[in-house]
């Protein structure tokens, strides 16, 4: 039976902007239950008001445990159920071995693998009662190995080893783990982690080069992605991970 979202339920973290607003909007345009999760309240509260229905805003800092606990324990709270988590929140550092700190080192292992080994963690039980399913959004940084971000690659690449890892621990009791790995995706990603205005711009137009495609995404192609492997146009995919990178992942230098 063809899963019917008006009876769903989606937990997306990091949804205050970029891919996971992107998702929060294409969920609720189908008609699923939202619980919108990020730092910035306001921002939520925007994206909330894009979104058809009402969803539940929930803001925390899922790098804090007790945050999490109360992000997942509000969103049962208020709907009864979990179908779906989108592990979306992440950030990114520049630095290499040389020049990486153990305080940046921290800060992105921190939000961008231990934040989703712990909400997942709580989330999973919910999951088996639902037959549901986890979407984690790593990066093309998971599949290939990229210079200057040394943090950042470590840290997607262990979200692809934990979605596969995790696949294979709860396949048999019915919940599936995917991840989707996005390309250069025009989002406030690199800007938060740094890159001015100038710097950015020439980032997006080498993007031509880097890409398969000659451009980079768009935050709505990656949220696309996030919905299919969320539904049960799936339902025989699991410990995926998708490329959403315009052919990034393919490339070599020549």
């Amino acid at each position: 039976m063809a899963w019917q979202w008006e009876e769903k339920v989606v937990l997306i973290t990091g949804a205050s902007s970029g891919i996971g607003a992107a998702a929060a909007l294409k969920f609720s345009q189908l008609g699923a239950s939202l619980a919108l999760s990020g730092r910035k309240v306001d921002n939520l509260n925007e994206v909330a008001k894009q979104c058809s229905g009402a969803p539940f805003v929930v803001a925390g800092d899922i790098t804090k445990e007790a945050d999490t606990e109360r992000i997942l324990k509000a969103t049962i709270e208020k709907y009864g159920k979990l179908d779906v988590l989108v592990n979306n929140a992440g950030i990114i550092e520049t630095g290499t071995i040389e020049t990486t700190s153990l305080e940046q080192f921290d800060r992105v292992m921190n939000t961008n693998i231990r934040s989703v080994y712990h909400l997942t963690m709580l989330a999973v039980p919910h999951l088996i009662q639902s037959k549901g399913n986890v979407v984690n959004v790593s990066s093309v940084n998971g599949i290939r190995s990229f210079p200057g971000v040394l943090a950042y690659n470590i840290s997607k690449i262990a979200v692809d080893q934990f979605t596969r890892c995790v696949a294979l621990e709860l396949a048999a009791k019915g919940v599936r783990v995917n991840c989707v790995n996005p390309g250069v995706t025009v989002t406030n990603l690199h800007k938060r982690g740094g890159m001015d205005e100038q710097t950015y711009a020439k980032f997006l137009e080498h993007s031509r080069n880097t890409h398969a495609m000659g451009r980079p995404g768009q935050a709505s192609e990656v949220a696309d992605a996030i919905v299919f492997l969320a539904s049960d146009a799936s339902s025989f995919i699991t410990g995926a991970s998708l490329p959403v990178d315009g052919g990034r992942h393919a490339m070599c230098p020549r």
